[in-house]
């Protein structure tokens, strides 16, 4: 042997390598596919169904709701309080200093600009997540014109921020947008 480099036994043994590795890294990738292919539909068997999916929406239609009227829808299971706001429950509203308040908020950041008299909070009390009082004529709205837990006495007012009692927060707004003038889809 020469300095020529590597005997041709070595040479075919490098080639045997070559094709060895190829049929390893062939096998695994097929295994691989295989094992995904296979566990394919139990992953796929936990997204939600098509009637959950439904619900991670909701259309509601103002046209019915008189000014000074509540109603209340379920969406994702929870109520939500649609109030129609008069004149005099968004003055009562924005007429409080924010200093006054456990979870300072503005009204104008808990409506959407330009429909100031449609507020839309989830009914579900921040404190132990009791659905509070308010939504029916004859029903107690707390000191503050707007809801009362009577559970634990969390009053809220006419724009749904906590005034007194042991809610630490607001009332939340959910995730919603008008589709047109008398039209809103929550979620």
């Amino acid at each position: 042997m020469g300095s020529s480099g590597t005997s041709p036994a070595a040479a075919g043994h490098q080639g045997q390598e070559t094709r060895r590795d190829f049929l390893y890294l062939a096998a695994g990738g097929f295994g691989a596919v295989g094992v995904g292919a296979t566990l394919w539909p139990f992953i796929h068997s936990m997204n939600p169904a098509a009637d959950v999916l439904a619900l991670a929406s909701t259309e509601v239609d103002l046209k019915p709701i008189q000014q000074g009227q509540r109603i209340t829808v379920t969406w994702r299971g929870k109520p939500v309080f649609i109030d129609h706001r008069t004149a005099e429950q968004i003055k009562s509203a924005r007429d409080v200093g924010l200093q006054q308040l456990p979870d300072p908020q503005a009204d104008q950041k808990r409506v959407k600009a330009g429909k100031d008299q449609w507020l839309v909070v989830l009914g579900v009390c921040t404190h132990l997540g009791c659905v509070p009082l308010g939504q029916k004529s004859g029903e107690s709205k707390g000191e503050y014109g707007g809801w009362f837990c009577p559970c634990h006495g969390s009053h809220y007012d006419t724009s749904g921020r906590i005034r007194k009692g042991p809610a630490p927060k607001n009332l939340e707004v959910p995730d919603f947008a008008f589709t047109n003038d008398t039209t809103i889809r929550i979620g």
